[in-house]
């Protein structure tokens, strides 16, 4: 299967987890892939990856919550691949904490990651997505739709998210864009490994939104980025799609 032969896809976060995985799958479909991730080491390896497996991809290290390298690097990414047909907005970040001990600092940092640098990739990417078409596909989570004790900044930052991909739907309805989200639940990859917990959690608490299933993988979810990106998904605008193995079920 190709498809995504010869299309530009821009993926954030894809020097690892979800966004390595879909810019792996993307890449493997036929398309030149922008590897971002604020590492640039982590994004030379993610492309390197395609690049001996057959595919075509090139690293470019960006600060997503940085609006000035933001711009350059989709700039970047126009000049040398091609105009920019794709973007999967994947980088994220994120962690427990009680709430009245959350740092702002780390407040601070996590809606500069998944909100500000979420909407700025949509900002700098949008005027080359509509001169010719284009779909922007974000990842949200089931945190978004549900309260989730000891996570209210990452589950904030994920409900904006939820109603920055509607906003943009609506606003570019009459436009040859697509803008959509997937809502995963628990997915094994290194951010989740690493969310520490704080000492004396609830645990009865967090039992609603664990479910009764075992996690996701990160290509669960790039099937999933690759489904809503692609041509098969082309009635699909303005969704928020539920990969979470049932916990929103209820």
């Amino acid at each position: 299967m190709a498809r995504f032969t010869d299309r530009v896809a821009i993926v954030t976060g894809a020097g690892s987890g979800l966004g390595r995985a879909t810019a792996a799958l993307f890449a493997a479909e036929g398309a030149k892939v922008a590897v971002v991730d604020l590492m640039a080491d982590t994004a030379e390896a993610a492309a390197s990856e395609i690049t001996a497996a057959g595919g075509i991809a090139k690293a470019y290290a960006a600060d997503v919550s940085d609006p000035t390298s933001v711009q350059a690097a989709v700039d970047a990414v126009a000049s040398d691949l091609g105009r920019p047909q794709i973007l999967v907005n994947s980088a994220g970040i994120g962690g427990f904490a009680k709430s009245e001990e959350e740092s702002p600092e780390r407040w601070a940092s996590i809606i500069g990651v998944n909100l500000t640098g979420t909407f700025l990739m949509c900002r700098f990417t949008l005027p080359y997505l509509l001169d010719g078409g284009g779909t922007i596909v974000n990842i949200a989570s089931n945190a978004g739709l549900m309260g989730q004790a000891y996570t209210v900044a990452y589950c904030m930052t994920k409900c904006a998210i939820i109603q920055l991909t509607k906003a943009l739907a609506m606003e570019y309805a009459k436009a040859p864009l697509r803008v959509n989200a997937i809502a995963p639940g628990g997915v094994d990859t290194a951010l989740s490994r690493n969310f520490s917990m704080p000492e004396d959690l609830d645990f009865e608490l967090m039992a609603r939104y664990t479910g009764f299933r075992s996690m996701g993988s990160p290509d669960d979810i790039a099937a999933m980025f690759a489904l809503v990106a692609s041509d098969e998904g082309r009635s699909i605008h303005g969704a928020i799609l539920s990969v979470d193995r049932g916990i929103t079920a209820g």
